[in-house]
Parts: C-alpha cells; sequence; structure tokens
C-alpha cells in the first residue's frame, strides 16, 4: 500500500511539472513575441503616444502656420500696415534722428499691450513677446530714412524737403509691427519669447552695433532680418547660407608734403603727384594681386587739394571705400590700402595718415548667414510663397549693418522681392524715384512671424527630445 501511494504521488508530481513547464514555456513565448513587436525601451502604448504627438505637432504647426498666413492678408491689417508706413514716409527722419518714427511704433505697441524698451541707442525699440523665458529669438527692422529729395509723386510724398526713404526702411517697421500684431493674437502658442528690434540707423553703419552695445542680443539664440529689393518680382524671396553681402570699410588718407609755386616745382614736394600715383596703384590691387574668383572691390570716389591753378598745395586729400566677402579677405584688402598709400607717399617724399576709422561711414563685416537658420527661413519661405517663388541669390556687393547681429549671433537675412513695374516699383535703393510696392506687406508680415513661432515651437520641441 506504501508503495502504490508513493508511485501515485509520484505521476501526480510528474504531471505537475508537465504542465508547470509548458505553462512557463508559454509565458516566455508570450514575452518573446511581445518584444520582437517592441524594441528594448519602447512599449506599445509610448510608442502609439509618440506617434500621434508628432502627427499633433505637425497638424498643429500646418494650422498654425495658415493662421498667421491668414491674420496677415487680414484687409483690416493690410490696411492698417499700410497706413503706418505712409505715415512713417511723410515724415522722415535721419540716422539716430527718428524720434517721431520711434513715437509712433511705441504708440502702436502700446495699442496691442506689447511691452517695450525705449530708447535704446537714442531713438531705438525693442519690444518683447511670449513667455518671457528661453528660448529667445529676434527680428530686426531698420527704420531711418536718407538725405535724398524725393522726386515721386503720389498722396504719400516727403514732407521734409531734402529727406526721403528711399530704401525701405518705412516698409520694413509696418511689417514688422505687422508681425507684432499676428504674434500678440497668438501669444498663448508662443513657446518661448520674441524680441523686436526697431534699429535706428542702419545707413549709418552704426546702429547695429549700438543696439548690441546696450543688450539687446542678450540671452537671444537665433536673429532673422529682410529688406525689400527691386531686383525681384513681388512675392518671391532669396538668400544664401554663408557669405550673403560684403563687408565694406572706408578710408581716408591725408597725404602731406610742401607747398609752393607752380612754376618752381623743384623747391616743393608735391602731394597732389603723390595722391595720383596712390590712386593708380590702389587699382592694381584687384586687378593684380586678388584672386578673381575671391570678389573684391576698391574704389577711390573723393579727391581734394589745392585752392589755386599755380599753386601747390601742402596737402592733398584721397577717399573712397573697400569690399569683400570674407572676413580674411576684407582684413588683408584694409592692411594691403594702407601699405599703398603709406608707400607712394614715401616714394613721393611726402608723409600720410591713413584713417579707417571715420564716424560717418564706419567699418561694416560681411553678411554671413548661419546654414541651420537660413535652412529654417527657406523652408518657411517656400511654405507661404511657394517653392517656385523661393530662389538662391548670389553675393552682393552691397553691405548691410545687419551684419553686426550675425557676428554675436547665429541668424539669416534675406531679400523680399517689390518689382511691380504696374505701380513703379522697379527703381533702385537710394534713387529719388524709389517706390515700395506694398502688397509685399503680408508677405513680409507673415514671414518674420512664422519664423519666430516656428524657432520656438522647433526649439522646444528639441529641448524636450533632449530631456
Amino acid at each position: 500500500n506504501t508503495l502504490t501511494v508513493a508511485g501515485k504521488g509520484k505521476v501526480a508530481m510528474d504531471k505537475w511539472v508537465v504542465r508547470s513547464s509548458i505553462f512557463l514555456l508559454f509565458i516566455a513565448m508570450s514575452l518573446a513575441f511581445r518584444f520582437s513587436l517592441n524594441p528594448e525601451g519602447k512599449h506599445f502604448d509610448s510608442l502609439l503616444t509618440c506617434q500621434n504627438n508628432n502627427n499633433n505637432n505637425i497638424s498643429s504647426s500646418s494650422y498654425l502656420k495658415e493662421r498667421i498666413v491668414e491674420l496677415a492678408n487680414d484687409p483690416h491689417t493690410v490696411d492698417w500696415m499700410k497706413k503706418i508706413r505712409r505715415q512713417i514716409h511723410e515724415n522722415p527722419e535721419l540716422a539716430f534722428e527718428e524720434f517721431e518714427t520711434s513715437k509712433l511704433i511705441r504708440q502702436q505697441l502700446d495699442q496691442m499691450g506689447i511691452a517695450y524698451r525705449w530708447p535704446v541707442a537714442r531713438t531705438g525699440v525693442v519690444a518683447t513677446l511670449g513667455s518671457g523665458s528661453s528660448p529667445f529669438v529676434a527680428l530686426r527692422a531698420d527704420m531711418d530714412a536718407l538725405p535724398i529729395q524725393e522726386m515721386v509723386e503720389w498722396e504719400h510724398k516727403s514732407k521734409v524737403d531734402g529727406k526721403m526713404h528711399a530704401c525701405g526702411h518705412d516698409a520694413h517697421a509696418a511689417m514688422l509691427l505687422g508681425a507684432a500684431r499676428i504674434l500678440k493674437q497668438l501669444q498663448d502658442t508662443l513657446q518661448g519669447t520674441v524680441v523686436l528690434i526697431f534699429q535706428p540707423a542702419e545707413e549709418q553703419g552704426q546702429g547695429g552695433k549700438d543696439m548690441i552695445a546696450e543688450g539687446v542680443l542678450d540671452n537671444v539664440d537665433a536673429i532673422f532680418g529682410l529688406h525689400t529689393v527691386h531686383r525681384y518680382p513681388t512675392g518671391v524671396v532669396a538668400s544664401r547660407p554663408g557669405e550673403f553681402l560684403a563687408g565694406c570699410g572706408s578710408f581716408k588718407a591725408k597725404i602731406i608734403g610742401k607747398g609752393g609755386h607752380a612754376a618752381i616745382p623743384h623747391d616743393s614736394i608735391d602731394p597732389i603727384l603723390a595722391a595720383s600715383t596712390a590712386v593708380i596703384s590702389l587699382q592694381n590691387i584687384v586687378s593684380r594681386e586678388i584672386d578673381p574668383l575671391d570678389s573684391q572691390v576698391v574704389s577711390v570716389a573723393m579727391i581734394h587739394g589745392g585752392t589755386a591753378f599755380n599753386v601747390i598745395p601742402d596737402s592733398a586729400t584721397v577717399e573712397g571705400t573697400f569690399r569683400a566677402f570674407s572676413k580674411k579677405s576684407f582684413n588683408a584688402l584694409r592692411e594691403r590700402i594702407k601699405e599703398v598709400i603709406e608707400g607712394q607717399a614715401a616714394v613721393h617724399r611726402c608723409t600720410c595718415e591713413v584713417n579707417f576709422t571715420g564716424t560717418e561711414h564706419p567699418i561694416i563685416p560681411p553678411t554671413v548667414n548661419d546654414a541651420r537658420i537660413y535652412e529654417h527661413v527657406r523652408r518657411v519661405s517656400i511654405d507661404i510663397v511657394g517653392e517656385g517663388n523661393v530662389e538662391l541669390a548670389p553675393v552682393f556687393m552691397g553691405s548691410e549693418d545687419f551684419a553686426f547681429y550675425l557676428d554675436k549671433v547665429p541668424g539669416s537675412f534675406l531679400f523680399l522681392g517689390m518689382r511691380n513695374e504696374k505701380v513703379g516699383s522697379i527703381y533702385h535703393p537710394h534713387s529719388p524715384y524709389y517706390t515700395i510696392d506694398e502688397d509685399v506687406f503680408p508677405i513680409g508680415a507673415s514671414i518674420y512671424a512664422v519664423v519666430a513661432h516656428s524657432y520656438l515651437s522647433n526649439s522646444t520641441r528639441k529641448l524636450n527630445s533632449y530631456d
């Protein structure tokens, strides 16, 4: 009996072991199958959540872009931007004299409930909206006019003799205010802070430097700016990564000799002769010393010397400009100009003083777009105006003091086309016939606003992904 009972117990135990083994094997197979569907560290539910979040982000981003464009094209907003631009145009103010312009901008910001700091660099205005915390993205518009007599006959012609908005800064300020109005309506969706820079004295090449010195780029991660141009049709956007606009410098050389009667030149040391040979030699720098593929310019534009036809003067003055696209070439060109003038002065027994730091025309570095920010702006531009209206711009010999901002933080600058023969918008900047096609206003305001909004959203998502 004892053996029988023991045998029955052994059989029962064997059955339990077999059943347990089968159960454990089933669990192992289930886990293996589940793991094959879900990589380590990724659960099916979390994958679904991630995919849904990505889809929601894409959907939300597309909706916001469409909403910004819709707000920019609202007839009331378009008319409002035109009204502001025309007010600024009628009352042009030169560099660091933009008191009424800045007052108008502040009034509009007050009405929108947007906080700002003023005065910055004498007449500048810096506004902020959004969360007040990082990330920070800056948008810049200039607001000074030129000492030009306007020749365009229209209802809102300049009311100030000898002064005119002949470079589109009135339009830039109006479009940035338009972007401010749009972003204010979407403030709850801003995932960071937008800094709006209304800058004085771009034409003098000093405003950007002074604004930076007063801290407008503190905490700023990226910056964006634009300029209306007649080179491209209305609505066409053009820019390029890397070197875009040339650095610009000026020089003034005073060549000192010994005056005397022109009938007895051997008793004098002729600074006119030294200045003349210096001008010729300066032209040889680019033509004989510079790689033709490295575009550079040296131009002498002013010569002063003498008071009478038969008197050799004590001194003569030569002034001009030089330009290059890379900082290395720009600095090397500056040094070579100095060497050539000093050398020619010495050959003709004269002394000289060469100055590159004139307050009227300070040195402006090359405008170099950050490749990452450029690509962001390019994609935004395609979304707004279509891929067929976004072009890769060639390099331009013109310069912009936006370059000072790009020296400090990554950013991008673009051209916004506004060529329209029907409205006479065909003249180059600084022409007394310069005319703006106001149809570009909703485009410029949209680009400003979407660049800032999407940059903040993208930056926040990247920060969260790192967490």
